[in-house]
């Protein structure tokens, strides 16, 4: 009768009954015909050296009746390529590859679909198998909560991205308007200087053809004076050469020739007082132009040597409750006190602390973000700054500081002098001139000097960033800065 299925028929028939895979090195028993794979029968049969049976029918054989069946092996692989490319192309994934069984079972510990065959074998027997139907719906559900915070963090970076180009955006549209605001100052520096320079090559110009043509008026009067000059010397050497008693006839009228002469040809060539006190005006107005000119450009090189400090907080002279970060950029009011060792150097309990970096010489500048409230102070501290106990937050005390309380702005002098803003600073710029003893703050946002303290001395002191930080609604972070 006709196999139903032929190719199962063919499976069965090249497939070991003890391994349940396709025969390797199939051996056939000569008392019973029964074949298995060498391997697994020599398994089944370690140990016993009599009594020898067959696994399928129990049958008694003698161990060298155990003969190779080479034309089996080569029907078990030539099977097992007819089932790879018969079978399992058009069944697609769901088709066990060894065995053309439907994948209907999921093994847990080999985390693999398997069929009812895989299930019997000796790889998956002592493993924990289950529907795999059951164990697809309970990934599906580990899955979906890993998609959701897959999902959250994609938004989360998502968001992160789209403040980051708006924050760029916003810098951008800053630095647009600081560029069109300094062409717009320094182009109108250059007309006022051209201007400048126009009226005063005007003025000398037209000074300059006056006193031409003076220069050739009084060349004139040079030639016509010279000419009559000559005339009459030549007149008054005639005169002497007559004899006396002639010469003495006219002496009269030759004293009176001699007298006229000399009164007509005065000196021509006195010069305007008008021109020097003119010439002297415009030199000191030029004077006071480059005066005001080097200022000007003695100010811009000050801003350039004001360098970026690459300031950090200092966790050491940090109050206990104080929470610093990884990077020593951020710090923040903690939710309980951190039981520290004590230190000298540690504010307890003022709520403050300093930077890493100190400075004895040199102009220097960092940002703080401070952000839009809270309760917080900025500046620098001398070294010798009290930690312990109540300190004086000002200048006597050896801090130089600004900062927000309680809604307004203030600047810590003794008394506190109270600043009205025209925005509030969300980041604003220390600057420090250890030589000039200077202290200025400077809203970031605008670019607009926020109060800059009177000079003071350090007297060689080491001068360090100082920080307060109030309440848990303060965050203040150190960004990098760019000078000049």
């Amino acid at each position: 009768m006709a196999a139903a299925n032929p190719a199962k028929t063919l499976q069965e028939e090249a497939t070991c009954s003890i391994c349940l895979d396709y025969f390797k090195d199939p051996v056939m028993i000569i008392d019973c015909g029964h074949n298995f794979c060498r391997a697994c029968i020599t398994q089944c049969l370690w140990g016993w050296e009599t009594n020898l049976s067959c696994p399928c029918c129990r049958g008694s054989f003698l161990q060298r009746n155990l003969k190779p069946n080479r034309q089996l092996a080569n029907v078990a692989e030539v099977t097992r390529q007819l089932s790879l490319r018969l079978f399992k192309e058009p069944r697609g994934h769901g088709v066990c590859e060894k065995h053309l069984e439907a994948l209907k079972l999921f093994c847990e510990e080999d985390q693999t679909p398997i069929c009812v065959v895989c299930d019997r074998s000796k790889e998956h027997r002592a493993h924990t198998v289950v529907p795999i139907e059951e164990a697809a719906q309970e990934y599906k559900v580990q899955i979906q909560s890993h998609l959701e915070i897959l999902k959250k963090e994609r938004a989360e970076i998502l968001e992160f991205q789209s403040s980051g180009k708006m924050k760029s955006q916003e810098l951008l549209k800053e630095v647009e308007a600081e560029r069109q605001k300094v062409v717009s100052e320094f182009q109108q520096l250059r007309l006022f200087l051209e201007d400048q320079e126009k009226r005063r090559l005007g003025w000398l110009g037209e000074l300059d053809k006056e006193i031409v043509k003076m220069r050739d008026e009084n060349a004139t009067k040079y030639s016509k004076a010279l000419s009559c000059l000559g005339d009459l010397v030549c007149e008054m050497e005639g005169k002497c050469q007559q004899p006396a008693s002639q010469f003495l006839q006219v002496i009269r009228s030759t004293l009176s020739s001699c007298k006229k002469g000399k009164e007509k040809f005065q000196n021509p060539t006195a010069e305007s007082p008008d021109w020097r006190r003119r010439i002297k005006e415009l030199s000191q107005e030029t004077v006071s132009l480059q005066d005001a000119v080097r200022k000007f450009k003695e100010s811009l090189s000050s801003e350039t040597v004001l360098k970026s400090a690459n300031v950090s907080f200092d966790p050491a002279t940090a109050h206990p409750r104080f929470v610093v970060s990884n990077r020593r950029k951020s710090v923040r009011w903690g939710d309980t006190r951190q039981d520290l060792p004590y230190s000298p150097k540690r504010f307890d309990p003022s709520r403050c602390m300093l930077g890493c970096e100190g400075f004895t010489s040199g102009k220097h500048c960092w940002m703080v973000e401070v952000g839009d409230g809270g309760n917080w102070a900025v500046g620098v501290a001398r070294e010798s700054v009290r930690r312990k106990g109540e300190i004086r937050l000002d200048p006597e005390g050896g801090i130089w500081a600004m900062g927000l309380c309680r809604g307004q702005y203030r600047v810590l002098t003794s008394p506190v002098t109270l600043l009205t803003l025209s925005r509030s600073p969300t980041r604003i710029l220390v600057c420090l001139e250890y030589k000039e003893g200077l202290v200025t703050f400077i809203d970031v946002d605008s670019m607009t000097r926020i109060f800059s303290f009177p000079s003071a001395s350090f007297t060689g002191e080491k001068i360090f960033p100082f920080f307060r930080v109030g309440d848990m609604q303060t965050h203040l972070k150190l960004l990098p800065c760019i000078t000049g």
